[in-house]
């Protein structure tokens, strides 16, 4: 007979207890369609795969991490103030639905706000000013939010190095690896103590494979 995958004390499934009441509410149901929304028409870059698988990592990893209803919200609604068509107007939107410190979180984890009909700024710049960003946060939500984008990115370029191997730098915009290296290993040092230890170790290590990947 199957194990029960029902609240008790029998069973191994991971869903074990339950919480007395919901820590996901409605909030997190609304800014996941938002979040459908924004990316309906959007892929990671490369592949089939919708943007969205993306998003939910990133949000998954957020909650495994520590993070509370806002954070998770924010980890869906990340990357919408940059994808959207109209930055500003999203940002608003999400403070108007969601409030002012999610809105806040997915400010700092921006590193450009879409304006329509103008590109945004060169890569390296942009690069540059959201390290000295993360540099300088003080608020530790917007560093967890960040950090697990940064790692479920930098697992997703591992496994394509992987199958692909040098190929893989050709899906992106810039196609120096060693600029993506200076970016990944800047903000894992810059997260380090500020941040849970396990998930500053496990990017430090994802980083650390990409590196190696790199260069052998």
């Amino acid at each position: 007979m199957p194990e029960s995958t029902a609240g008790g004390s029998g069973g191994s499934s991971p869903r074990a207890s339950t919480a007395n009441t919901p820590l996901l509410t409605g909030r997190f149901q609304q800014a996941f369609a938002l979040a459908s929304q924004i990316h309906a028409s959007q892929v990671r870059k490369g592949t089939a795969v919708p943007y969205l698988a993306h998003l939910m990592s990133v949000a998954a990893l957020v909650l495994e991490n520590g993070g509370d209803e806002d954070t998770a919200i924010a980890g869906l609604l990340h990357d919408s103030v940059e994808d959207a068509d109209d930055g500003v107007v999203v940002e608003a939107m999400i403070r108007d639905q969601f409030g002012d410190r999610v809105a806040g979180i997915v400010l700092a984890c921006s590193d450009a706000i879409a304006v329509p009909g103008q590109p945004k700024a060169p890569w390296r710049a942009r690069k540059a000013a959201y390290i000295a960003r993360v540099a300088a946060e003080h608020d530790p939500a917007p560093l967890l939010v960040s950090a697990c984008d940064k790692l479920h990115n930098a697992r997703t370029i591992v496994a394509d190095q992987r199958a692909s191997g040098s190929a893989t730098w050709q899906r992106f915009s810039q196609k120096d690896p060693a600029a993506h290296l200076w970016y990944y290993t800047s903000l894992a040092a810059s997260y380090a103590g500020r941040i849970p230890a396990g998930l500053s170790d496990e990017l430090n290590r994802v980083v650390g494979q990409m590196e190696s990947l790199t260069y052998e």
